[in-house]
């Protein structure tokens, strides 16, 4: 059976369902019955109704992710590491993961940033404010640079 290329409605829905349920686009094309990615960006340019479907299915994504990085927080996640030692042997122990845990919150925050960026993304407040009055003090200002400029 040869992959899709003709929209179907019934596939759009199917992919952006998928995306809100965490899927990357690439592990959803990767299934034979589902179009290539390269379809999915043609069916994107060509049908605004999709585009905005699976717009909100990138939004959803990204709260799906924000989900999972607090998930990530409150469960310790126990594993194994192995070290060398300073006499060349090797030494295993068992604990909490924590930068593998770290690893995963900060990629997804990167990427829910990336997906909602006025939800998630960093804010950069810039609250400027100029007042400028034109009034003696900068006439009498102005006059006295120019007296200085002359003298000279």
């Amino acid at each position: 059976m040869s992959r899709p290329t003709t929209f179907s409605q019934a596939k759009a829905d199917a992919i952006c369902e998928r995306l809100s349920n965490g899927l990357s686009l690439r592990a959803i094309c990767r299934h034979k019955a589902m179009p290539s990615k390269t379809t999915v960006f043609k069916w994107l340019a060509q049908n605004s109704e999709f585009a905005d479907q699976y717009a909100r299915a990138r939004e959803a994504q990204a709260d799906l992710l924000v989900d999972e990085m607090i998930e990530l927080a409150d469960t310790p996640k126990v594993g194994k590491k192995t070290k060398r030692t300073a006499d060349g042997k090797l030494e295993e122990t068992t604990g909490d993961m924590i930068e593998h845990r770290r690893l995963q919150i900060e990629t997804r925050k990167w990427v829910a940033a990336r997906m909602r960026p006025k939800k998630y993304g960093d804010r950069i407040d810039v609250d400027q404010k100029t007042t400028v009055e034109a009034g003696d003090s900068v006439m009498a200002l102005m006059k006295a640079i120019d007296g200085r400029t002359r003298s000279k």
